[in-house]
C-alpha cells in the first residue's frame, strides 16, 4: 500500500476545510527583539540550552497570532553542532527532542484555552531540518557550495534526521535547501523512514533558480513522483521573487505549494548581518493574497517577520 494510503497529508485537517494553511514568522527575530544575542555558530538553537521558556514563548506568540503551524527551533540544532559545544551525544539528541516538546507544548497551551479556538482549527507543529549550510554557520545555505558529495549529505543529516523523525512532531519541514544535490539526499532519508512525511522548502536566488543555480521547476519536477513530500516550495528568499517562483514550481508539481519568504533584508554572511531591504520591496501582507491567486496555499515568513506579519496574513486571507 502506498505512503499515502496509510499516512493522509497531515496538512489536509487545516488546509482542506480552510483552503491555506498560515505558518509561523522568524524565530530567531522575536528571540532577538527578547534581547538574545544570536551572533553564535548555533543562532536560535543556542537558547534551547539557556532559555528554552523563551522560545516557547515565541511559538505562543505566533499561535496566538494566528499561526497555523510552528516550526520547532532545530533548524540550526544538530548533534554534531552541539557536541563541537561541549555536550555529549545524550545530552545533544536530548536537546533535539526538547526544542519539539516546546512547540507541542506551546499548542496545548493556546489550545487549552476555549477562546483561542473560537474561529480556528488545531494547530500542526513541523520539525525544522534546517541544512548542511545552517550548522557550517558561513552563510552557504543561500550558495549550497557545499564540500560533500550525496552520499555524505545524507550521514549528516541522518542522526538528527532520525531523532526528529521520531519527536512526535505532526510533519518534518526541510528548509532553506540550497540545492538539488541537498534536495536528493533529503528525499532518500525521507523515503528510509516510510512513515514519514515532509515539506520540502528551497532557498532560491531568482525567479527560477534555487541558490546553487538549479533550475526550480526541474528539481520539484525530480521530487513529483514522492508521495512522502506533501507540499513544496521555497523560503527565506526576497519577497519579490516569490510570484515567479510560485510559477515555476506550480509547472511541475500538483502538490499544494508553500511560500514562507523573508522580509526583504539582504543576509551578509561575512558580517553576520542584516542589510536593509529596498524601498519598494513587497511585504508578506501586500502580496499574499497574489500568491494564493497564482496557486500558493501554505503561506508565512522567515527571517525577519514576525508575529504582526503573521496576524495581517490571516487577516488577509481568512478575515
Amino acid at each position: 500500500m502506498e505512503a499515502s494510503a496509510l499516512h493522509p497529508n497531515p496538512l489536509s485537517p487545516i488546509l482542506d476545510p480552510q483552503g491555506v494553511v498560515i505558518l509561523d514568522g522568524g524565530l530567531a527575530t522575536e528571540l532577538e527583539a527578547r534581547d538574545f544575542d544570536l551572533k553564535d555558530e548555533l543562532w536560535s538553537a543556542r537558547v534551547l540550552i539557556e532559555r528554552p521558556e523563551s522560545i516557547r514563548s515565541v511559538h505562543l506568540d505566533y499561535l496566538l497570532a494566528g499561526a497555523d503551524c510552528v516550526a520547532s527551533a532545530s533548524y540550526q540544532a544538530t548533534i554534531e553542532g552541539f557536541v563541537r559545544r561541549g555536550l555529549d551525544e545524550a545530552g545533544a539528541i536530548d536537546l533535539l527532542r526538547r526544542s519539539v516538546d516546546l512547540a507541542l507544548q506551546a499548542r496545548e497551551i493556546f489550545w487549552s484555552v476555549p477562546e483561542n479556538r473560537s474561529g480556528r482549527l488545531r494547530p500542526l507543529v513541523a520539525a525544522s531540518v534546517g541544512p548542511y549550510g545552517a550548522y557550517l554557520a558561513d552563510g552557504s545555505e543561500f550558495r549550497g557550495d557545499y564540500d560533500l558529495d550525496e552520499d555524505a549529505l545524507v550521514e549528516f543529516h541522518r542522526s538528527r534526521w532520525q531523532v526528529l523523525d521520531s519527536s512526535g512532531a505532526d510533519l518534518l519541514a526541510c528548509e532553506t535547501i540550497p540545492s538539488r544535490l541537498e534536495g536528493r539526499a533529503l528525499r532518500r532519508l525521507l523515503e528510509e523512514t516510510p512513515g514519514s512525511q515532509a515539506w520540502f522548502s528551497f532557498s532560491c536566488r531568482d525567479e527560477q533558480h534555487l541558490s546553487d543555480g538549479s533550475r526550480l521547476a526541474e528539481v520539484v519536477a525530480e521530487l513529483e513522483d514522492c508521495r512522502q513530500i506533501v507540499a513544496i516550495g521555497v523560503n527565506c528568499t526576497m519577497p519579490g521573487h516569490i510570484a515567479g517562483l510560485i510559477r515555476a514550481a506550480r509547472s511541475a508539481t500538483g502538490k499544494p505549494i508553500v511560500v514562507y519568504p523573508n522580509a526583504g533584508e539582504k543576509w551578509d554572511a561575512e558580517a553576520k548581518r542584516w542589510l536593509p531591504a529596498d524601498r519598494d520591496s513587497p511585504t508578506l501582507a501586500s502580496s499574499c493574497r497574489r500568491w494564493v491567486e497564482l496557486g500558493a496555499r501554505i503561506i508565512g515568513g522567515c527571517c525577519r517577520t514576525t508575529p504582526d506579519d503573521i496576524r495581517q496574513v490571516r487577516q488577509q486571507l481568512l478575515g
